[in-house]
């Protein structure tokens, strides 16, 4: 089985990369979908940030709340550090518990799709890294449409990640995702029929 870490900059486009693979037939391993799980209540991940952020990060019905976390680390790298420290190796975890479930169930290729593959080293559990890349005017309108943000959010959320250039030069395969969502979908499947003749 060949595992690929699928990763990009915030408002890339890696998540219509991650449906495209699924559509082809790759066993998607979703991290986003991981950490919420991680931290959901009645879990150690959660008993470990409330204990250590304090019950302001949770929601009246016991869940996290995660805009309010969020606020409270993106300025601060210590803290950001700390909660990083907590989430990942839980994270990490279930992520080998399901490449080792890919792996039982036949399937040929599997994809980690984690936001930030690279700036957690994550690229040691893949075979592959490939990269989804955007300009940065396009990235921010996503940003701000999609996700209600002003500039200034946007952009923290930008600075927050590794630079593109360090990314590109980590990764095996690039996605210039600058013209079309066809052009985009043609790349991947092209890659991915590299892959399946591996």
């Amino acid at each position: 089985m060949i595992t690929i870490g699928l990763t990009g900059g915030i408002a890339a486009g890696k998540s219509t990369v991650s449906q495209r693979l699924r559509e082809l037939g790759a066993y998607i391993i979703d991290a986003d979908a991981i950490a919420h799980d991680v931290v959901a209540p009645g879990t150690a991940g959660l008993a470990a940030l409330t204990a250590r952020f304090g019950a302001d990060i949770l929601l009246p019905n016991g869940a996290l709340n995660r805009r309010a976390l969020g606020e409270l680390v993106f300025d601060d790298a210590a803290a950001l550090s700390e909660l990083n420290a907590i989430v990942h190796p839980l994270v990490l975890r279930e992520m080998r518990r399901q490449v080792a479930a890919a792996q039982a169930s036949g399937a040929r290729v599997a994809v980690l799709d984690v936001p930030l593959l690279l700036e957690g080293g994550l690229q040691r559990e893949a075979g592959e890294v490939w990269l989804v890349c955007a300009p940065k005017p396009v990235r921010m309108a996503r940003m701000r449409q999609r996700d209600g943000l002003t500039e200034e959010q946007a952009q923290r959320r930008m600075d927050a990640q590794m630079p593109e250039a360090e990314k590109r030069a980590l990764a095996d395969v690039i996605f210039e995702n600058d013209s079309t969502v066809e052009a985009l979908l043609f790349a991947v499947d092209a890659q991915y029929a590299r892959v399946m003749e591996l």
